[in-house]
């Protein structure tokens, strides 16, 4: 090539590279909270497109793939909301096994949970009560728990965080959780010298111990003991005490202790009897957790191989409700347990992570992604393994705005400045009430990912990752991204 031919090329490629900056070029406002927090320019990436636009607005490593966090929730909801359809509902199913005679049943009560991660210990109870006022007052044999809709092993949970007491955040899915496996201690002023104390749900075999003393401070924890000295509270089938122990004043008002004391199982077992009495119900045996035991999945079925209809159904609320609750909260078992609902033939065949893996890796490609553009793990954002390109993010992003959930899902999104995890973020500025973006937030992570109306009302998708051991430092850059959004789009 002569030295003329190189140097059009050069000026080719200069000219290309200019054209491409001032076509998608990126806001000053960003790039400098960028550098005030001490970040490269190769943490941040972003892609900003609008609804009814081909060619983006702006983009920075649009191609790179980023630990997306909680914005991980984006793909569950809407895989979810277009493989399941919005009727869909979480089902856990009772059924009556032996004969129901004037209030007896002579045999056990199963209980089939069916992935409902929102069941509450106040649903139980009605639920208990209404199966009650169905003439169902004395169990004979045990409350069999049956938790074999999800098939996990330990591989499955081996890139997200291990749950601990003190972090309820993390509590892996389970097929019949209930309260989320959390034990709530509301702590109050009391009358006397100790503060009032209220346990949800109650746990049975579990005393309580108050030692919260009224004080001058606003200080108090739990934790969970064996009364058999020597003995982990965990796995032990004897009594437990829950000692509460600390200061409390009166200007402290009611607030909450929340702590993961116990498996699943374990925990589910306990409040499923205390629910039960607390309902009036009476139980000659005991509850028993069949995964535990080494128990066999139970599919109901007659003599001919048809499915035996339940005694009793509890029903979640509808599938945009969930979605809903779970981007608004950033609820990780929520998300963790939708994916899982995912799994090819389920709830009629237990859910493993790989068939829910395989089964959003097709629709990602029905979406018109390529096989690297978006990874998902668990589906929560918990995991470092789910990683995607800002430019993928919105493409599904502009795919579900013009689609059939649309609605369901830009509800579910928490709005700038008003509610969810953006309630305190982006108030003063003119994206609040005008951006709907789930957050995402790790160590070194944080994201954005939804939708921006700016002062002309025209709405863009925009999707916007920061990946290094400082993110958090990076949050004013996204927010400066979306209030650029807003005054300019």
């Amino acid at each position: 090539m002569s030295n003329c031919a190189r140097a059009l090329a050069a000026f080719a490629l200069l000219f290309a590279i200019a054209a491409t900056a001032s076509a998608n070029p990126q806001p000053s406002s960003v790039m400098a909270a960028l550098r005030h927090a001490g970040l490269p320019v190769s943490s941040l990436g972003f892609y900003v497109r609008e609804v009814d636009s081909a060619s983006p607005t702006t983009a920075l490593n649009e191609e790179q793939p980023f630990v997306l966090a909680s914005t991980t929730k984006v793909i569950t909801s809407l895989a979810a909301l277009d493989l399941l359809g919005q009727n869909f509902r979480w089902r856990t199913y009772a059924y009556a096994k032996g004969e129901l005679v004037n209030g007896r049943l002579a045999g056990d009560l199963l209980i089939v949970g069916g992935g409902d991660a929102r069941l509450t210990s106040v649903e139980l109870r009605a639920w208990f009560a209404t199966m009650r006022a169905r003439g169902l007052r004395e169990i004979d044999g045990n409350i069999v728990l049956d938790r074999f809709a999800f098939q996990l092993n330990d591989a499955d949970h081996a890139n997200t965080p291990l749950p601990g007491q003190d972090r309820p955040h993390h509590i892996w899915p389970d097929a019949f959780s209930l309260d989320e496996g959390v034990l709530r201690i509301a702590v109050a002023p009391g009358r006397d010298e100790w503060a009032a104390l209220n346990v949800t749900p109650p746990l049975a075999g579990v005393s309580l111990l108050n030692k919260v003393r009224m004080g001058r401070r606003c200080s108090a924890h739990a934790r969970l003991v064996s009364e058999v000295a020597g003995v982990p509270a965990s796995g032990n089938a004897g009594a437990l005490q829950l000692v509460v122990s600390g200061s409390w004043s009166p200007r402290c008002g009611e607030r909450q202790i929340e702590i993961v004391p116990l498996s699943h199982g374990e925990f589910t077992s306990r409040a499923v009897a205390g629910l039960w009495a607390r309902a009036g119900g009476v139980l000659r045996g005991t509850v028993v957790d069949k995964l535990a035991s080494g128990g066999a999945a139970t599919l109901q079925r007659d003599a001919v191989g048809d499915l035996v209809l339940p005694w009793a159904i509890h029903q979640s609320d509808s599938l945009p409700q969930v979605v809903h609750d779970i981007n608004k909260t950033s609820n990780n078992l929520g998300a963790r347990n939708l994916l899982l609902s995912l799994s090819q033939g389920f709830p009629l065949q237990a859910a493993t992570l790989a068939g829910a893996q395989l089964r959003v890796h097709r629709w990602l490609q029905g979406q018109g992604l390529e096989e690297d553009d978006i990874r998902i793990d668990n589906g929560s954002g918990l995991s470092r393994t789910e990683r995607g390109k800002p430019r993928a993010m919105v493409q599904l992003l502009l795919n579900a705005w013009g689609g059939r959930n649309a609605q369901s899902f830009v509800d579910s999104l928490p709005i700038a400045g008003i509610d969810g995890t953006l309630a305190h973020r982006m108030r003063h500025g003119l994206a609040a009430g005008h951006a709907w973006l789930k957050t995402g937030s790790l160590l070194d992570a944080r994201a954005l990912a939804g939708y921006v109306q700016g002062r002309s009302g025209k709405v863009y998708a925009v999707a916007a990752m920061v990946n290094h051991p400082r993110a958090a430092r990076a949050t004013p850059a996204l927010d400066a991204l979306i209030e650029w959004l807003a005054r300019h789009g």
